[in-house]
């Protein structure tokens, strides 16, 4: 639970010291050094409260580029909505409980109805423009589009448009639920349904009615793709099966593959350039459990370079300790999750503690196992027993 915040108002040119830890360099390492904060960003020097972080380390915010677990804030159970307001604040304070001070919100847009329909997401959307200037961290959004959703072009179009500029994520979960239905398999389509809160047979109905527009579907990511250019918005491929679809994605101007489902497209990637973001769930267990790519082996063999949240946000945290403990420098396993995720969604003034970009800290009390005690979005401090 948060024991304490306070705010300090860029506008106001308030200013705070953080004294007596260690701070990570832009080289990677530790060092015996203050930080300055004045107006929201970090400065090199400075007056104001003095916040005493003996023993521990300061380090640069969390950017977490894809996390849903939003999503049973929102609807903890089928059919189920909350009050967004009364959800988002929940959100936010979990998120800053993880040190996560940048978070990209994965809002699934397609046909499906429900929690994952486009009713679902124009709510968001609004509801998120209505409460950003009440929330504490940097809550974002990132559009899981199904590209079977032709509907919702026109959505998406209106908000490419809103500051700040969405991620867009080209995702093909549909292909897997028509494959789902050709085996058969009741029991994981009335799963789906259930989230949809509608009847199976109606979840079938609306499967079928997609049948027709799959031609269609190439055209129609062209287009998006171009608006999302036009837009400057960072573009994701999902879940890439193999190489030549990361090929076809690259084409687009999709610089970032998301969650690919083999090493021979992560590496495909990495040989471009690119940056490979895969889940820190998955790291955490050792294993995907769909049977996909090891986030853990791929961080290790060099092939990832940026861990997300997925579906639950103290998994960062979690999978950057377990590095450390196993070896990695702790520089190394904090680019993870700060540096390299910032760099690859394009926000070049945070994921680094350098005077004048953004005032995003964690701080971290290690021991046997690492506590956060206090974290700081653009100059908001939260401070935890």
């Amino acid at each position: 639970m948060v024991a304490h915040a306070a705010r300090a108002d860029g506008r106001k040119g308030e200013k705070m010291r953080f004294v007596g830890g260690e701070v990570l360099t832009l080289g990677g390492t530790l060092r015996a050094d203050e930080v300055h904060v004045s107006g929201g960003e970090i400065a090199t020097s400075g007056g104001g409260p003095v916040i005493d972080v003996s023993g521990c380390w300061v380090l640069p915010g969390m950017v977490d580029v894809h996390g849903d677990a939003f999503e049973t804030a929102l609807f903890p159970r089928p059919g189920v909505e909350m009050d967004f307001a009364l959800a988002m604040a929940a959100v936010d304070r979990q998120l800053l409980a993880c040190g996560i001070t940048t978070a990209y919100h994965g809002l699934s847009v397609g046909w499906e109805p429900g929690a994952r329909g486009i009713a679902a997401a124009r709510r968001f959307m609004s509801g998120l423009a209505d409460l950003r200037g009440d929330l504490s961290a940097d809550h974002r959004v990132q559009l899981r589009w199904d590209v079977f959703a032709h509907d919702v072009v026109d959505d998406l179009r209106v908000w490419l448009r809103q500051e700040p500029v969405p991620a867009l994520a080209f995702n093909d979960h549909t292909t897997e639920t028509l494959e789902t239905v050709a085996a058969g398999q009741t029991g994981q389509l009335e799963k789906w349904a259930r989230r949809a809160g509608v009847s199976l047979e109606a979840y079938l109905a609306d499967l079928e009615m997609l049948a027709a527009p799959q031609d269609a579907i190439p055209e129609m990511v062209q287009q998006v793709a171009a608006m999302a250019r036009a837009a400057g918005a960072v573009m994701l491929g999902h879940d890439e099966a193999t190489a030549e679809e990361r090929a076809a994605h690259r084409a687009l101007g999709v610089r970032v593959s998301e969650f690919p489902l083999s090493e021979a497209v992560a590496k495909a990637a990495v040989e471009m350039g690119e940056h490979v973001v895969l889940g820190a769930p998955n790291a955490a267990r050792r294993q995907s459990h769909k049977g996909n790519l090891s986030a853990w082996e791929a961080v290790k063999g060099g092939t990832c370079a940026v861990l997300a949240s997925d579906y639950y946000y103290p998994s960062l945290l979690y999978v950057v300790e377990q590095l450390v403990r196993d070896g990695m420098a702790l520089g190394d396993a904090w680019a993870l999750v700060s540096g390299n995720p910032a760099t690859a969604m394009g926000l070049h003034d945070r994921g680094a503690i350098v005077a004048g970009k953004r005032a995003d800290l964690v701080v971290i009390e290690p021991g046997k196992r690492w506590r956060i005690r206090h974290v700081m979005a653009g100059g908001v401090l939260s401070s935890f027993g």
